[in-house]
């Protein structure tokens, strides 16, 4: 039989036990609670001390838990598939790192986190607008025009190295537009990979609660000014994934 552990989902700061309903990652239905030391808590539930596959099913999941807790409280969220062997354990982690864990839950006080991704709509538009930006791009494929010899293949191969610096260059360019328009309304951001040739922008920003509906209206505003040359994805209020993520067993990772 696998011996039973406690699954952290995330540190909130609570002095009273909570009970949050039979939502705990895994297809068993384990009551998801809370596990405290002084005024602080680890959201739990129990699960065999074993890794768990990352996969979309266990970290939508785990992070299903986190927004749950998310509508009460300030959260911390704990790295994914962190188990640890008992509650005794668990005490001793938050008496071990309790100024640590408090002064994060003050810095998240009254904090959400809310993404942001910009798409090119166009990009056929973009390739030209690149070419008319760079004279080298430009002068290579005027040589390159018409039946391509095997004398100019390097051409080709430096032509493409050219174009992605240049389209690289071209993301960072209107991605800082987007980011200065929303800095005002932000307390924080980060800067997240653009996984595609069309996302210029991929984006989290913490922002403080009682200034969502002013990073609300930006968004709108940008989403006007640029609507015929840019389509934005925005998700939260979120749990702030991208500025805090508790790492309790570093060495269990880096194996």
């Amino acid at each position: 039989m696998e011996q039973e552990g406690k699954y952290i989902y995330c540190i909130i700061g609570t002095e009273q036990d909570r009970d949050f309903g039979p939502i705990g990652i895994g297809s068993r239905g384990d009551k998801v609670n809370t596990i405290g030391a002084d005024d602080l808590a680890m959201v739990i539930s129990s699960h065999p001390l074993m890794k768990l596959v990352v996969n979309r099913e266990n970290l939508l999941a785990h992070e299903k838990v986190i927004e749950e807790v998310m509508k009460e409280y300030t959260v911390l969220p704990v790295r994914f598939c962190t188990i640890a062997s008992s509650a005794d354990e668990i005490r001793g982690l938050l008496f071990k790192r309790y100024r640590e864990f408090k002064n994060l839950l003050r810095d998240m006080d009254h904090k959400v986190e809310l993404g942001v991704k910009g798409l090119w709509k166009d990009m056929d538009g973009i390739f030209k607008e690149i070419a008319e930006e760079n004279k080298e791009i430009k002068r290579i494929k005027r040589r390159l025009k018409g039946d391509i010899k095997q004398k100019d293949m390097q051409a080709k191969v430096g032509l493409g190295k050219l174009v992605e610096a240049a389209l690289k260059n071209k993301k960072n360019r209107e991605a800082e537009k987007i980011v200065d328009a929303l800095r005002a309304a932000s307390f924080d951001y980060k800067l997240n990979n653009a996984i595609a040739d069309e996302m210029f922008i991929n984006a989290s920003f913490l922002v403080s609660k009682g200034r969502e509906k002013e990073f609300d209206n930006i968004m709108e505003e940008l989403s006007e000014t640029y609507k015929d040359r840019m389509k934005f994805l925005y998700v939260g209020p979120l749990p702030p994934y991208n500025f805090v993520n508790i790492t309790i067993y570093q060495e269990e990772w880096e194996k």
